[in-house]
């Protein structure tokens, strides 16, 4: 029986969604230009004279000048009288820098006021109930994926509570970090699902050092726990003999009313006492009495601390040490202690609630999940830096399949991304990761792949000697397009003519008839224009967020667009400093969808 609805936070209305795109889209078709620029043909296509009007010493200045405070409704009064001003009608050139930066600021985040602050959904999902601790995600994970699990996991816990499920499906789970942590520290049943079967075992592998790790923290828990009862132990003999010492070393008195009070002082400390060996005696036992049932209630909370890591291991991921390992006759106790062991590790798993399933399929928006899993009930989707389209799919599946009530997806690699727009060759009843919305694919919308890149920009040495690269290989070997790559080439290279021939060996092309001087020539000819690939680089950085938004809201818009939703927003999950892609798309279905 479900829980009674409780009231979610004010979401944004379509309307104001759909605005908030308009605003963020009408920006960036003006941008694009800039956006679309390939750095790689920087010098090649001379895109600094093409693109931008200002010198570049110009443009750094502007741009590292502290803004005024943004604010969303100024923007919202903008209109393309305004971005004239910005980039020229004409030239489509960037004219001016200082309301270019302004515009790409009001169209973050923070200053459209598109995100419903993380705390609100959290007070609305729990009601009276309180979030628990337990398992210290640090100890089994590094910074970013501890800070992202937990933080997730605590919002994923309490969507599932509040819609009633036990049931969740990680997409594109990888090594099982959120999938596992759920099942640990939520007694959540999780599928994880991943394409890569090499992630599936790493999973699986993942499982099995959980279980080394926990194994030694059990070790230390447990010596713990000894000294924590011998500390106990001795501070209460050391109690029980002063409290005695007190009692017998108390003056006698003939007086009745004193005798009366000795005695009942020595009754409130050792109500059966009437002389010293009594109370000593007695205390013994009660220390005793005391410990037996410390041992007990400490050794009660780590089995069942130690019982909550293990459900989450697969049964052939216990391993039984060779202290246990005993050819002797076994005890009564011990038999059955270890045929239920046997008996549990043969359960069938789709009777337990509380594990972590790695699988390995590839997920598309037509895929059934009732064929993968078998025993899909009612459940909720997540999803941690899902890749490209597979969190539009995600999307897409939610919203077509009336078991899963809720979503949770945290997208990334929007470099990944398919486009509708990007190849008109394509088939056109293919599925696309972009756009979602009706509005943008009534727009005809393309980012392109360059502009998607945007958030993944290099430093300017890289990019300049790639660019100068560029100029070598067409001007030298008359090569303007290739299917190889340089790759990662720049991190280990030592200078720029070991950067060139390494590069070169990777084209494939012949840097015998390239002597040093001719290399370092072309360095020092593009040497003074780094600058000119700086500023580029910068004017990048600042429409880098305003791409992520206009992703992220053609998700909203579309989660809008569908009439089985009641509840669905934006939520800045994580810091952005310890994980750059930190915006969920959140949405709930209606409760008679339940």
């Amino acid at each position: 029986m479900s829980r009674p609805a409780l009231a979610l936070p004010l979401q944004l209305s379509p309307a104001a969604a759909e605005s908030s795109l308009r605003r963020v889209s009408r920006f960036l078709a003006r941008a694009l230009p800039l956006c679309r620029a390939h750095t790689v043909e920087f010098y090649t296509r001379g895109l600094w004279d093409r693109l931008v009007a200002p010198r570049p010493a110009a443009v750094l200045e502007a741009l590292r000048r502290p803004l005024m405070e943004a604010s969303g409704a100024a923007a919202a009064g903008w209109g393309d009288d305004t971005f004239s001003k910005v980039f020229c009608e004409n030239s489509e050139k960037l004219i001016n820098v200082h309301l270019f930066a302004l515009a790409a600021k009001y169209c973050s985040l923070s200053n459209l006021g598109v995100c419903t602050p993380l705390e609100d959904v959290l007070e609305a999902l729990r009601g009276d109930n309180q979030g628990t601790t337990g398992v210290k995600t640090d100890e089994f994970m590094n910074n970013k994926k501890s800070h992202e699990v937990q933080v997730m996991s605590e919002l994923v816990v309490n969507i599932a509570n509040y819609c009633d499920i036990k049931q969740v499906i990680d997409i594109g789970s990888g090594k099982g970090y959120l999938g596992s942590f759920l099942s640990v520290q939520y007694n959540l049943k999780v599928y994880g699902i991943d394409s890569s079967n090499i992630n599936t075992n790493g999973a699986h592998e993942r499982n099995r050092k959980l279980k080394k790790h926990w194994r030694a923290y059990q070790s230390r828990g447990k010596a713990n726990l000894k000294s924590q009862r011998l500390e106990k132990a001795n501070d209460r003999a050391v109690e029980s003999e002063i409290k005695c010492k007190a009692i017998n070393e108390k003056p006698l008195n003939n007086d009745s009313s004193l005798q009366s009070q000795d005695q009942m002082a020595i009754q409130d400390l050792v109500p059966s006492c009437g002389f010293k060996g009594t109370a000593t005696c007695e205390m013994s036992k009660q220390n005793e009495a005391d410990l037996v049932a410390w041992t007990q209630s400490d050794e009660s909370k780590l089995s069942e601390e130690v019982l909550a890591i293990l459900n989450v291991l697969p049964a052939d991921a216990v391993e039984v040490s060779s202290s246990q390992c005993n050819c002797g006759e076994l005890c009564e106790e011990e038999k059955a202690r270890r045929k239920m062991a046997s008996l549990k590790a043969n359960v069938s798993k789709s009777s337990e609630s509380n594990l972590y399933f790695p699988l390995t399929s590839r997920i598309t928006a037509e895929t059934e999940l009732s064929d993968i899993i078998t025993d899909l009930e009612d459940c909720m989707m997540v999803g941690l830096h899902t890749c490209g389209d597979l969190a539009a799919n995600t999307l897409r599946i939610f919203t077509a399949k009336p078991e899963i009530k809720a979503v949770c997806s945290v997208g990334c690699c929007y470099h990944l991304l398919s486009e509708q727009f990007e190849n008109q060759e394509g088939c056109p009843n293919e599925v696309w990761g972009f756009p979602l919305c009706q509005y943008l694919k009534d727009k005809g919308w393309c980012c392109g792949r360059n502009a998607r890149m945007s958030a993944c920009l290099l430093p300017t040495e890289s990019l300049f000697y790639r660019a100068v690269l560029q100029v070598i290989i067409e001007e030298i070997y008359g090569v303007t397009k290739s299917d190889r790559h340089v790759g990662k080439t720049f991190s280990k290279s030592s200078s720029f003519i070991d950067y060139v021939r390494k590069s070169l060996k990777k084209l494939e092309l012949d840097d015998s008839k390239l002597p040093d001087s001719c290399i370092m020539d072309y360095y020092e000819k593009y040497k003074h224009r780094m600058n000119e690939l700086e500023a580029f680089n910068m004017l990048k950085v600042f429409l880098a967020p305003c791409i992520e938004v206009l992703i992220l809201l053609d998700r909203l818009c579309y989660l809008k667009e569908q009439e089985n939703i009641a509840w669905s927003g934006l939520v800045k999950l994580f810091d952005p400093v310890k994980s750059p892609r930190c915006c969920a798309v959140i949405a709930l279905k209606k409760q008679s969808c339940f």
